[in-house]
């Protein structure tokens, strides 16, 4: 039954795994956006910086995404205006400016989710591992 499964079953799991990673690994830092920190009690998101709807080619790289608090992420769309600042500090203005002009083109075969999701997921047990 797996075989059938379309392209956009193998995006949505690659994407959960990437999602959840970027949450583990950034789980001791605080909102990229508004800076709400780490032990604060609500839910928290992987914020693509330049959302998937806007650059799907960007979609699982790892500069574009970061943890993000729900509020910032779903109700303030990402609160941008206060993300970008933070990501230059994070990443770099040139690093930054990088994302933003990038609007290649890419296609994901299901070959490559899967992979993505096997890699993403070791990486994942990796950290949790370390951390204890």
């Amino acid at each position: 039954k797996m075989e059938v499964k379309p392209l956009s079953y193998w995006m949505k799991r690659a994407q959960n795994v990437v999602n959840r990673y970027v949450r583990v690994r950034d789980a001791n830092l605080p909102c990229i956006s508004c800076g709400r920190p780490p032990e604060w009690g609500g839910q928290w998101h992987a914020s693509h910086f330049r959302s998937v709807g806007a650059a799907s080619n960007l979609r699982f790289n790892l500069k574009n995404i970061h943890k993000s608090c729900s509020i910032c992420n779903s109700h303030l769309s990402g609160n941008i205006m206060h993300y970008r600042p933070a990501l230059i500090e994070k990443i770099g203005y040139s690093e930054v400016e990088r994302l933003e002009s990038d609007n290649s083109i890419k296609k994901y075969s299901v070959e490559y989710l899967k992979k993505i999701e096997r890699v993403f997921k070791k990486k994942i047990v990796s950290i949790e591992t370390r951390r204890g």
